[in-house]
């Protein structure tokens, strides 16, 4: 990695941080020595940009404005597809929102790197995604983001109706189906509800909290340690 390339990345991984990040930290991100990194640190803040920090501390940056980015051929293209896939799987809001990122990515891209990016070899489809299916996943994602209860009709793996009001935690694409993870107040504990199957949905004005015992962060780590149980179980057969 050349000096100014790596110069780049430092700035751009300061800028990003809410809190101070030690030059070992740094180091291992980059894959250099401690000490390039205090060399880079020290050209940086000679050069005038307001790193903040200091050695066994660490270091912020927490104003600063960069010069426009470029982006490589294959960065643009995981961009785009993101954003594809966003405007085809998501809500109408964010849907226009990935469309317009879109257009100014594509309105200062060279001629020749347009073609290129043209040639994306992944179709995203949204043949399955009505209307419906977006209504309601708005009204999910502002309820998890406002942190408020929904109650809703289902339909379970048996076809059987259900009702329930939940606190919705977060959204999750398994490759397949999106799932609403909730806590469920009907079981007191997490639920997870395909997307496909409910039939209607109220937002609710109750408001909920999330602790370090119910939330998408904490549901995750319950799933990763039944899959590596699971994981572990097998190899020892």
């Amino acid at each position: 990695m050349h000096k100014s390339e790596r110069l780049f990345q430092l700035v751009n991984i300061l800028k990003s941080r809410r809190f101070a990040i030690t030059a070992n930290e740094l180091a291992n991100k980059l894959q250099v020595s401690q000490r390039t990194i205090y060399r880079d640190i020290q050209h940086l803040q000679s050069s005038g940009v307001p790193v903040e920090g200091e050695a066994g501390t660490g270091y912020l940056i927490t104003d600063y404005d960069l010069p426009p980015m470029m982006f490589t051929l294959e960065e643009l293209q995981a961009l785009l597809l993101g954003s594809k896939m966003v405007s085809a799987w998501t809500d109408p809001q964010l849907a226009a929102n990935a469309q317009a990122a879109m257009t100014k990515i594509n309105a200062v891209l060279p001629n020749k790197l347009k073609q290129r990016v043209a040639e994306l070899p992944y179709l995203v489809s949204a043949f399955h995604h009505d209307k419906s299916h977006q209504t309601t996943t708005l009204i999910l994602r502002k309820a998890i983001t406002n942190k408020t209860c929904i109650e809703f009709h289902y339909l379970d793996v048996n076809q059987r109706p259900t009702q329930r009001i939940v606190d919705p935690l977060g959204l999750v694409y398994w490759g397949a189906k999106w799932t609403l993870i909730a806590y469920c107040q009907l079981r007191s504990d997490y639920r997870e509800f395909r997307l496909d199957r409910i039939q209607s949905i109220i937002p609710l004005t109750k408001a909920f909290d999330t602790n370090s015992q119910k939330s998408l962060a904490h549901y995750m780590e319950l799933v990763k340690a039944k899959y590596q149980t699971h994981s572990d179980g097998l190899a020892h057969n």
